[in-house]
């Protein structure tokens, strides 16, 4: 094991890269094995509990951002090292600790147990080895004696029972013959000591002596009596040592027998570097000559258009000019007046005759301009103007992609956003491809484009959630086949909601009238018994009386904030009322509901009863929208028309309902284009509900969130 030749020292220095904590990234010291079988040095393995722990009592601290164990890792203070390193440090003490962290060298989640850092092995083998590479690396600089009075002289041999290096004298006084310690096991000079037999971690006082097939790790007997390895199939330490080092070897002895062969593709792999350079530089070079030739159409294209400019520009002017000459000529009139003034003073008919008429035909022309100004040319370049907006797109889409993959199509029907939003695309079969990336930006008022986000997406539909209330999102994607990729599909623009959304169910319990109203048992949707019950009120219809609204109510309420909440109401529905009340409001309905009974003579029904002409800028307790026949009903309002035609709109798909109680303001959006179809003031004073109500037959449905847990049943279906 111990070799003295130059190729020992050559193999030591080659095998750094190994040696390196994964954490630290430098020499293991103290190095555990973790259950994932990678090493860490004993101090990493507490900073990062340390780290992970302060991250976990101080969500907001700044630690929480550093537990990468890429980074290097800041040293701890003494009195947390001897915290976490207690026994009684476990996961279910008083005060939380963690012992779960993502290992340094795989990045899976590695937990502990209760006995966290205590039930690890320490990797024996491993010190050894960069004991040897660090006494290599110092070119074999002496180790003193532990024993020697000062000064120490050098050792030369290291005892592994007594953890002591000696020098000969010193080994010779301290291991005398036919003693005990003359049976001790020596080394070289070393400072690496380890025990010559290895205990469990679990079992402290039992040595190791079986191998778990299972779990891939040493054990003792009581561990396979009644510990955590009792169902797992183990096997004997001779046995494990004999087939680990037989499987260890025959791969080793492959790795040598490939040295050629692997040899060989690394000079593949060097010329295929140095190939792909220098198709780099030469794709590089493509792209500036099919860029150059884009300016100089575009430069022509520019000079051309500036010349006919300047030269309409000339033309006008030059029109401009003569005319202002000619009005300037009317300006020396006053000349011609007086003029023509002295020639009436002329007494003799033959003399005025003769002059008179030249004179009548200056003045006519004069006045004739007077009556009729136009100007000689427009002033508007609106013909010039160039139109790029084809090219800007197509400009847009300039890519070096191969059109061997088609360009995948976002569907805009499926594609919706509610809380989080919800993007589907669909691709030809016969181009499958590999993956997608789906790309998104904010865009702001002014038209802004941000730059893009980016998914990578294995199937064809995602959800993309923390977007912004109210605000317009770009949506595209393209397909991947290999190295391929196609263009960018159409942009799809949506708008997020106004507020946060607002989760609620129908309350089953305030007012709900379980034999007009069916309820299902999420408490999402419910629907209108019609028939029977109107069958019953026949008689009331007859005499004058109207059948009631049967109405219920959202399960929590509102005291403050912006909210927003959706819902989809069934084509079939004959009247349905929606949109909020306060809760005084709703105990007047529920306690009495004929007092409310005709929807002609409610406020806010939709219906031409008059009444809303005088109270609509009054702020009520309750606000509500009508539905009906596939119709939305807007109320009377001083914004918009009152012609009842302009106010009967084809049902949206979904509904939807802001409340911003701090104003006191209500609106009713189309969820299709995000666009508010009606918004009024509603008094706020007491707790607002979701508020329903139906009439006759009909159905509502609460928009369901947008949810990854969602989307995936959806892929599964």
């Amino acid at each position: 094991m111990e070799g003295d030749g130059s190729d020992s020292l050559v193999t030591i220095k080659n095998i750094e890269r190994e040696l390196i904590c994964p954490a630290c990234k430098e020499l293991f010291t103290h190095p555990l094995i973790l259950p994932c079988q990678h090493s860490i040095c004993h101090k990493c393995v507490k900073e990062l509990l340390l780290m992970l722990d302060d991250s976990f009592n101080d969500v907001g601290s700044d630690n929480s951002n550093q537990s990468s164990p890429r980074l290097r890792l800041p040293s701890p203070s003494v009195d947390k090292i001897d915290r976490i390193s207690r026994p009684g440090w476990k996961r279910n003490s008083l005060t939380p600790r963690t012992t779960t962290f993502p290992c340094p060298g795989c990045e899976h989640d590695v937990d502990l147990g209760e006995r966290g850092i205590n039930g690890l092995f320490r990797n024996f083998t491993l010190e050894t080895i960069v004991e040897r590479y660090r006494q290599a690396a110092r070119a074999a600089t002496a180790i003193m004696c532990d024993l020697c009075k000062p000064p120490p002289q050098e050792s030369t041999k290291s005892c592994m029972d007594c953890s002591a290096s000696y020098c000969n004298e010193c080994f010779k006084i301290y291991h005398p013959w036919g003693t005990v310690k003359a049976q001790h096991e020596y080394v070289g000079p070393t400072t690496n000591f380890r025990p010559k037999i290895l205990m469990c971690p679990e079992h402290e006082t039992e040595r190791i002596n079986m191998y778990c097939e299972l779990c891939r790790r040493p054990v003792c007997h009581l561990c396979k009596l009644g510990g955590n390895h009792s169902n797992h199939r183990v096997t004997t330490m001779s046995s494990a040592y004999k087939t680990l080092k037989e499987k260890l070897s025959k791969d080793i002895d492959y790795l040598i027998g490939k040295e050629s062969q692997v040899k060989s593709q690394i000079s593949e792999l060097n010329l295929l570097m140095k190939e792909t350079e220098c198709n780099g530089e030469r794709a590089k070079e493509d792209a500036i000559i099919h860029f150059e030739k884009l300016f100089e159409i575009l430069e022509d294209r520019k000079s051309s258009v500036l010349k006919a400019i300047d030269a309409s520009k000339k033309l006008r002017l030059d029109k401009f000019q003569t005319q202002m000459e000619e009005y300037q000529g009317l300006l020396e009139n006053n000349g011609l007046v007086g003029y023509a003034q002295e020639v009436l003073k002329e007494t003799d008919q033959s003399c005025f005759v003769q002059t008179a008429k030249q004179l009548h035909v200056r003045i006519q022309k004069a006045t004739e301009s007077l009556k009729s100004f136009r100007p000689a040319a427009q002033t508007s370049f609106e013909d010039y103007v160039v139109n790029t907006s084809k090219q800007t797109e197509l400009l847009g889409e300039l890519s070096f992609f191969s059109s061997g993959v088609d360009v995948p199509e976002i569907n805009e029907e499926q594609s919706k956003v509610y809380n989080n939003a919800l993007i589907n695309w669909h691709h030809p079969e016969k181009d499958k491809a590999d993956s997608y990336v789906l790309e998104y930006r904010k865009i702001n008022r002014d038209e802004e484009m941000l730059s893009w986000n980016e998914i990578e997406v294995s199937g064809t539909s995602k959800v993309i959630s923390d977007l912004e209330s109210n605000c317009n999102y770009a949506f595209r994607v393209r397909a991947y086949k290999g190295s391929i990729c196609s263009p960018c599909s159409r942009e799809l623009i949506l708008h997020t909601p106004p507020a946060p959304v607002f989760s609620f169910l129908f309350d089953e319990k305030c007012g709900y009238n379980n034999e007009h109203l069916l309820l299902n048992l999420k408490r999402d949707r419910v629907e209108s018994r019609a028939g029977f019950n109107l069958l019953l009120a026949a008689e009331r219809i007859q005499v004058g009386y109207y059948t009631s609204l049967d109405y219920i109510i959202g399960d929590v309420g509102i005291t403050k904030g912006k909210h927003f909440w959706a819902f989809r109401v069934e084509p079939y529905s004959y009247l349905v009322k929606a949109g909020v009340a306060s809760s005084d409001k709703l105990q007047e309905w529920l306690r009495s509901p004929r007092d409310a009974v005709s929807p002609r003579y409610e406020q806010d029904s939709g219906h031409d009863s008059g009444s809303e002409d005088a109270c609509v800028d009054s702020s009520q307790p309750f606000t509500l929208v009508t539905i009906g026949m596939k119709k939305v009903f807007i109320p009377k309002s001083p914004t918009s028309s009152n012609e009842p035609e302009n106010r009967v709109l084809p049902m949206p798909t979904s509904i939807g309902v802001f409340l911003d109680y701090d104003k006191g303001k209500v609106a009713f959006y189309d969820m299709d284009h995000m666009k508010c179809l009606y918004e009024r003031q509603v008094d706020c004073s007491h707790t607002m509900y979701p508020a329903f109500a139906l009439m006759g037959s009909g159905g509502i449905q609460l928009e369901e969130s947008i949810t990854a847990k969602y989307l995936e049943y959806q892929e599964n279906m």
